[in-house]
């Protein structure tokens, strides 16, 4: 998942794009033999290949060395047909003008392979290319769920509710969704809640091998619909933030369109507090209900920053919602959707992130209780 703008992230490889250095023979023909040594998907023979490749071409800004594997672990996927080909397309956008001029006749495969370059690098837009990340922090934050905190090289443009593909590097070409749990930082660092999934060789790696001093790549930002509009409506007369507006009942009156009902489960967690720091950074009036669904006590994480959220903000109310553990107080017995309902008040704007069994109940669940269809904000990749 990687975007175009490469001659903006390595100073110098733009004198690289005006070089016609594809016509000569000898780069045609090591070109061909990358080819086809790629279609053999034997992965030391590829790795061989493309350093001979990088070599012999004596363009050193061509393929950094940080980003050979990455480039060409998309090339084999893609060949392969493997993975999202859209997303995986995208990683071949900064070199694909300079492997693959038009004049030079290729392979039908990797006809194929540069047409969806082509649209995947038209979708992605103009950017740099990706967000190489130094990991900062790392906190084991329950069984198999690690908080990171990286800081990326270059500011992440990114929007609280967005979505961000990350890769690391023992697995070069995979990548995989997280979103951020903060809202932008004036010191640019990014927060990642990872839960390690069965057979799920990223996630493992990031909570269980990744370390701080250890570098990530984040691939360019996305909308999924669980953002907020970048500008803040107008807060209703009247409403400045007070004490009083925490301690009156949230049901109070009817809800303006711009008070939110977030439902976390697990670590859907994370754009729904993203969510409640944009509303921090410039309080506008509107009321927060954030309901955190866990199984039990023991398995709700980030509980020390979610207290100091509800006691910083009379507008914000963090309610748990835990569906297996009948010790904790009646009000807080059931899943997320069911006690997110019980706080749902006409006129809420409702978003919901967790587990892929949540997310298929919630929309039925959510429109029988009478929640209009676009009051309801779910996640298009999870």
């Amino acid at each position: 998942m990687i975007g175009t703008g490469w001659p903006r992230t390595w100073p110098g490889s733009s004198r690289l794009a005006d070089r016609s250095w594809m016509a000569g023979r000898g780069c045609r023909r090591r070109s061909g033999d990358l080819a086809g040594v790629l279609s053999t998907r034997d992965h030391p023979v590829i790795d061989e290949a493309a350093a001979r490749f990088r070599a012999e071409l004596r363009c050193p800004g061509l393929l950094p060395e940080r980003a050979t594997a990455l480039v060409v672990a998309a090339l084999v996927r893609l060949v392969g047909g493997g993975g999202d080909r859209a997303l995986i397309g995208a990683a071949l956008a900064p070199v694909a003008p300079r492997l693959c001029p038009q004049p030079i006749g290729w392979e039908r495969r990797w006809r194929w392979t540069w047409a969806l370059v082509e649209r995947a690098a038209g979708r992605m837009g103009d950017g740099p290319a990706f967000w190489p990340a130094e990991v900062v922090g790392r906190d084991l934050a329950a069984e198999g769920i690690a908080i990171l905190t990286v800081r990326p090289w270059l500011r992440l443009p990114f929007r609280p509710g967005q979505a961000v593909p990350v890769c690391v590097p023992q697995h070069p070409g995979r990548w995989r969704w997280y979103c951020p749990a903060n809202a932008p930082r004036p010191d640019g660092t990014v927060e990642l809640h990872v839960r390690a999934v069965p057979a799920g060789t990223v996630s493992h790696s990031l909570v269980h091998e990744v370390r701080p001093n250890d570098l990530l790549h984040l691939g360019p930002p996305v909308d999924i619909g669980l953002s907020m509009p970048a500008v803040p409506e107008p807060p209703p007369a009247g409403g400045p933030e007070t004490a009083s507006a925490k301690a009156a009942p949230a049901g109070a009156g009817r809800a303006t369109a711009r008070d939110l009902l977030l439902v976390a489960g697990g670590t859907g967690l994370a754009p729904l507090r993203a969510l409640v720091e944009q509303v921090a950074a410039a309080p506008d009036g509107r009321r927060v209900t954030l309901i955190v669904g866990a199984r039990t006590v023991a398995d709700l994480y980030d509980a020390i920053t979610l207290d100091k959220l509800d006691q910083a903000h009379p507008w914000l109310r963090v309610v748990p919602a835990f569906s297996h553990d009948p010790f904790v107080a009646p009000a807080e017995q059931g899943d997320a959707l069911t006690v997110a309902l019980d706080h749902y008040h006409p006129g809420q704007q409702v978003h919901v992130c967790g587990p892929a069994a949540m997310l298929d109940l919630a929309r039925g669940r959510l429109t029988a209780a009478g929640i209009p269809a676009d009051g309801i904000h779910l996640p298009a990749i999870w």
